[in-house]
């Protein structure tokens, strides 16, 4: 396997340490096809069972993957489509972050590295501290100070990471992190590192072994646009190995307060980064993803689209998913279905076809957002009666 920039071309040895090309372009792992094993039965999915698909040796694990994947049957009666969510909050510290992790920090000791470093808005941090505690090693995590879910702060500080909070938001963190891996030794983790998407992609494997077939259409929330790349990424693979010979279509969703992608892709005009961010799904709020270029690539290839939301369109995704199908899942991964909805009614998107929504985190990683929202009723007395009135 080797590096290879998307930009030029210009191909590195998968051991040198680097993140991006000489070019300023961003990196990717060159799989090797004839090595990957055709594992495809529909059982006992986990992440490492597609080890021969992947460009390191199993090193660190705390049994990620094997996410499972839902049929949203009252859903799909409402909004007369095949929908399926993929439930990426049931990995080990409750986000498909973990899939990045595992190949990453494997990836870091194999290189010999003894500490490693991300920027986050909350996910990614609390993922890398926890196998970063597995391995044994050292970790920073840099946060935008005062914009992070507590749930994901007390993950990232109770598996023992050094929590550093950063004045400004996530891409100033990020700016900081990038530097310091530079310059300090500290192996950086964000998803411009190219193994950390190799874990990524195992989403697609995942959604493939499990249906049995390629959906229609990949729906999934757009942050620092790494995992929509992945994902395609692990299509693209499983087609040009002879697995499959079908292609999803890749649908990101932004939040509107957060969308530099899906406003350029609508307007028609190159990407510029949101200077000032701001939504209630933190886990995507960030003006300027390090991985648009691939992101770019991922969707234009597949013939998807982006889409942005509103923030109550959001919460109102979220409620759905929790009141219909019983999915708890934080404001970013109910992002997906309310882009859905908004493309099913406005036309851009068929509803005689199959779709499978990516949730990205569990809703207890920011918990707050929901019990801010309602207000519990007067308590009762300790009666039958009592408790018969509220039923009416």
């Amino acid at each position: 396997m080797v590096l290879r920039c998307i930009e030029c071309g210009r191909e590195y040895d998968e051991n040198e340490l680097r993140y991006r090309c000489d070019c300023g372009g961003l990196l990717e792992v060159v799989t090797d096809l004839e090595r990957a094993e055709d594992v495809f039965d529909g059982k006992n999915v986990t992440l490492w069972k597609y080890e021969s698909w992947l460009p390191v040796r199993k090193r660190v694990s705390l049994n990620e993957g094997g996410t499972p994947l839902y049929r949203l049957s009252n859903l799909e009666r409402e909004l007369g489509v095949e929908l399926y969510a993929k439930n990426e909050g049931a990995n080990p510290t409750g986000s498909f972050k973990d899939r990045g992790m595992t190949v990453g920090v494997s990836k870091a000791l194999e290189l010999g590295m003894d500490k490693v470093i991300c920027a986050s808005t909350g996910n990614t941090s609390a993922s890398l501290a926890a196998y970063a505690a597995r391995a044994g090693i050292k970790a920073y995590v840099l946060v935008p100070s005062g914009k992070i879910a507590l749930g994901k702060l007390a993950q990232a500080i109770i598996y023992g990471a050094r929590v550093v909070p950063v004045k400004g938001n996530f891409d100033d963190a990020l700016r900081v992190v990038v530097e310091a891996s530079a310059k300090l030794g500290i192996y950086m983790l964000n998803s411009i590192n190219p193994f950390r998407l190799e874990g990524q992609k195992t989403i697609a494997l995942e959604i493939y072994d499990q249906l049995g077939f390629v959906p229609d259409n990949v729906v999934l929330p757009v942050g620092n646009a790494g995992n929509i790349s992945a994902i395609w990424k692990g299509f693209k693979e499983l087609y040009e190995k002879g697995i499959t010979d079908e292609l999803p279509r890749m649908i990101g969703i932004q939040a509107e307060g957060a969308a530099p992608l899906a406003r350029a892709w609508k307007a028609k005009k190159p990407f510029e980064p949101v200077e000032n961010p701001e939504t209630v799904a933190t886990a995507i709020r960030i003006g300027n993803p390090a991985n648009w270029p691939k992101a770019w690539r991922a969707v234009e290839e597949s013939g998807g689209l982006f889409e942005s939301v509103s923030d109550e369109e959001i919460l109102r995704a979220q409620e759905l998913l929790a009141s219909k199908e019983g999915l708890f899942v934080e404001p970013a991964s109910a992002a997906p279905l309310a882009g859905l909805m908004k493309l099913l009614e406005s036309g851009e998107l068929d509803r005689g076809e199959s779709y499978v929504l990516v949730t990205t985190g569990h809703g207890l990683k920011d918990p707050n957002v929901v019990v801010n929202r309602f207000t519990l009723p007067e308590p009762i007395e300790p009666t039958l009666e009592a408790f018969r009135e509220v039923m009416k």
